[in-house]
């Protein structure tokens, strides 16, 4: 049985990645760095095991930024589209869902940091919804 491997990158193409793993369960997170990381009102991110990810191309146009003293993120320096982020440490890292070429069909599980979204946002959902994360997630 061949391994099915996720594929994805920036908006320029010029990063490119691949996941020949499992993707773990989608979030909606509402913290501010996360808000004002892809310019939108939340961000949907995936875990995804570090073991199990590669870059594929670019990577001397990636950049980082450390947004925390614990996290980095990643993006491509050409277009600026942000691709994943990473915890010191961790053993996943958290792609941007919307830089997957082809999203398997993803379910939304939670919203996180619930009480720094905008105020003006609706989360007109069943979602669970946490103050900050989850508190099964490491």
């Amino acid at each position: 049985m061949r391994e099915m491997k996720t594929v994805g990158g920036c908006l320029c193409s010029g990063v490119r990645y691949e996941i020949a793993g499992a993707l773990g369960e989608l979030v909606y997170c509402h913290c501010e760095q996360c808000r004002k990381a892809q310019g939108a009102v939340f961000a949907a991110n995936v875990p995804v095991s570090v073991a199990h990810f590669s870059l594929t191309s670019g990577t001397e146009l990636l950049s980082s930024f450390r947004s925390s003293a614990e996290k980095v993120r990643y993006f491509c320096s050409r277009c600026g589209a942000g691709l994943y982020s990473l915890v010191d440490g961790a053993t996943r890292l958290r792609i941007r869902a919307g830089t997957l070429d082809d999203p398997p069909a993803l379910q939304p599980c939670a919203h996180i940091y619930v009480e720094s979204r905008v105020k003006w946002l609706d989360i007109g959902d069943e979602l669970p919804r946490f103050i900050e994360k989850e508190p099964r997630d490491p």
